[in-house]
């Protein structure tokens, strides 16, 4: 009898698009995939070490795994596994802890699935871990999330990734444009570019992400094109200018930002100033007026004083953005600000998180009503409640519409028509003629 596996994944795109190979490498060793609250013969979790409270969070799955089969053999994969993988295995009813290359062979290490007293622990070094993995999303969501690049060479003073993912590598131009012709094939019609830092591709092998991009549009079939974020610093004019011309990729930039204060970001060890950000919305938005813009900001960083946080909230709401990713710093170890003496309290960050989240709100609230009354193309979701389906413009506003199974990953010409208190945007659909 064929073993069942299920699989949790916390964090970013990148880990959406591993555990989904994981799964098909999986199943070709002839696992059964089924839904986590089945009672899985074996459990993988693709943990994350950006958000808080990573340990938390893992106990609470594996909790959750084990009520619904207390025999069930559990592995932990993914960043934390391989910053914390002794802390790890030391939570009640972990069996198999992998490292961030370990991960890739997991079938080699799931030959004895029977429950362990302690937990065995895979992990290489991660400064030996050079060997890249290509990696896509398929059968989970309307979007396929392709990765292209991963780890990260800049040592930012905040960030653990580059311990939990190692030096920068990426793909082929080759190979990723054959594994988007699968994605296609597979009838996805969005493809989501990913990688721990996208823009970066190519550094190594002589291949740009501007070539990338160009090779991508290409792509016969492929109907949408996302970046899912890239730096300020390697997001160049010659991106920006054939992005505004594509055939495909769609008018939505993802732009890491961190800091308004000149100061904070090179305390961040950040490799741009704010005057350059600033010239990376204006390029975008005199192309593309329509483009939607979303930033990622940390508050709370050591020595943020109250005056640099106003630096950031006032530089936030002059910039013609459309949304903000609002992080609240938390300490990690073996990073460079977690030696910095001046910590900011606790009740200090959430009250600079929770003014963000309110420009956020405006921010968005006043880019959706620039647009209503608009006709957009809007990519329906698979995900709906049974009564309302959610899809996304190509400039990123998020639609809703009565459930209607036959718009299910179909592209169709709305006009968007009201915004809700939940920010979503109720849309008009075009009449029938018959």
């Amino acid at each position: 009898m064929n073993k069942s596996v299920a699989f949790y994944t916390l964090g970013c795109k990148l880990n959406f698009s591993e555990t989904s190979t994981i799964g098909r490498q999986l199943k070709e060793e002839g696992y059964q995939k089924v839904d986590f609250e089945q009672g899985a013969d074996v459990y993988v979790i693709n943990t994350c070490s950006v958000t808080d409270n990573a340990d938390k969070k893992c106990k609470r799955i594996v909790k959750e795994a084990l009520r619904h089969n207390p025999r069930a053999f559990v592995t932990i994969i993914g960043c934390y596994a391989q910053l914390k993988p002794k802390e790890i295995a030391r939570i009640p009813g972990v069996d198999l802890v992998l490292g961030a290359a370990e991960k890739f062979n997991i079938s080699e290490y799931l030959t004895d699935t029977r429950k362990k007293d302690v937990a065995e622990v895979k992990d290489g070094k991660i400064k030996e871990v050079l060997e890249y993995h290509a990696s896509y999303s398929i059968g989970d969501r309307t979007r396929s999330f392709l990765k292209v690049q991963d780890g990260c060479d800049y040592f930012c003073s905040f960030c653990t990734i580059p311990l939990a993912r190692g030096k920068s590598r990426s793909d082929t131009i080759a190979n990723v444009v054959k594994q988007a012709k699968e994605v296609v094939e597979s009838g996805i019609k969005e493809i989501v570019l990913t990688g721990v830092n996208t823009g970066d591709f190519g550094a190594q092998t002589g291949e740009t992400f501007f070539d990338l991009l160009k090779a991508l549009d290409e792509v016969e079939g492929l109907n949408r094109l996302r970046i899912s974020s890239i730096e300020p610093n390697l997001l160049t004019d010659e991106i920006i200018e054939f992005v505004a011309s594509s055939k495909t990729i769609v008018p939505h930039f993802h732009i890491p930002l961190q800091s308004g204060s000149d100061k904070i970001l090179e305390s961040m060890r950040r490799r741009y100033l704010t005057e350059l950000y600033t010239s990376r919305v204006h390029k975008i938005k005199s192309l593309m007026p329509h483009c939607c813009i979303g930033i990622d900001v940390i508050v709370g960083f050591p020595s943020e004083t109250h005056d640099d946080f106003l630096d950031t909230y006032n530089y936030l709401n002059g910039l013609d953005i459309s949304y903000l990713h609002v992080f609240t710093y938390s300490e990690r170890p073996n990073t460079t600000a977690n030696k910095m003496a001046e910590k900011i309290p606790m009740h200090e960050r959430a009250e600079r998180s929770k003014m963000l989240h309110i420009l956020s709100d405006k921010k968005r609230r006043y880019f959706y009503e620039q647009y209503i009354g608009n006709t957009r193309p809007v990519l329906w979701e698979i995900e709906n409640d049974g009564n309302i389906m959610h899809g996304f413009t190509d400039n990123y506003i998020k639609v809703k519409k009565p459930y209607d199974p036959i718009s299910v990953n179909e592209i169709e010409n709305v006009t968007l028509v009201e915004i809700d208190a939940e920010m979503l945007v109720s849309v008009k659909m075009p009449a029938l003629v018959f």
